[in-house]
């Protein structure tokens, strides 16, 4: 079996597995995400779900949050961890959006990557998920269930991996893809236990069945 025929195969099995495909961030709005993206660097989502409802009730839109400082926000999400860090930059990207996109989150790659506090992650997240455009998100989730799948061999650089996974996931299925592996990756294919193999809907085809 090839790894595009691995992965093909993957796809499906997981599609059948976890049906709903969806960010486990809470937002109803691009800004919002972008913001939660970058609050949860090390941090569960779960936490930052709870600590944006905090901020969105103190600064409910791109300009009012844009015209807070560093220091109120930081007050507010340090429960997410590195909060100076991440208040700075959160309050500078929200003054990029007012000032030159009228508070819109740009639709382009390369003008999110600009953006302070994006990465290539981040981006991918808000393309595919706002904009319905391919992205693959190589969270650590990803990084670990394709190595250990077979997909790509022993490679942990973001950048890197979303490099190899392009050349065999379809693109109109990269972004579901991703959604699906951080779902198996919280139930199954773990990352501080032993992976449960032996309820592993992929174990017949995965390289590493059984292996930590």
């Amino acid at each position: 079996m090839t790894k595009k025929q691995r992965a093909l195969e993957i796809i499906e099995r997981l599609k059948k597995e976890y049906p709903a495909a969806e960010c486990s961030l809470d937002y109803d709005q691009a800004w919002k995400l972008l913001v939660s993206v970058r609050l949860a660097a090390q941090c569960t989502d779960a936490r930052v779900n709870v600590v944006v409802e905090k901020l969105y009730d103190q600064y409910p839109d791109v300009n009012a949050l844009a015209e807070a400082g560093a220091e109120e926000i930081e007050k507010i999400i340090h429960p997410c961890g590195l909060g100076k860090s991440k208040a700075r930059d959160i309050s500078a990207c929200m003054k990029i959006l007012r000032d030159e996109y009228g508070g819109k989150v740009p639709e382009d790659f390369d003008r999110l990557l600009a953006l302070p506090g994006v990465g290539r992650k981040s981006a991918n997240l808000i393309m595919g998920d706002v904009f319905g455009k391919p992205a693959i998100v190589t969270d650590t989730h990803c990084i670990r269930l394709v190595n250990r799948m077979g997909l790509v061999d022993g490679i942990k650089e973001p950048a890197k991996v979303e490099k190899e996974l392009w050349k065999i996931i379809p693109p109109e299925e990269g972004n579901d893809f991703c959604h699906r592996l951080v779902n198996h990756g919280r139930a199954v294919c773990t990352a501080r236990t032993r992976p449960y193999c032996d309820r592993c809907c992929l174990a017949d085809i995965c390289k590493k069945s059984g292996v930590d």
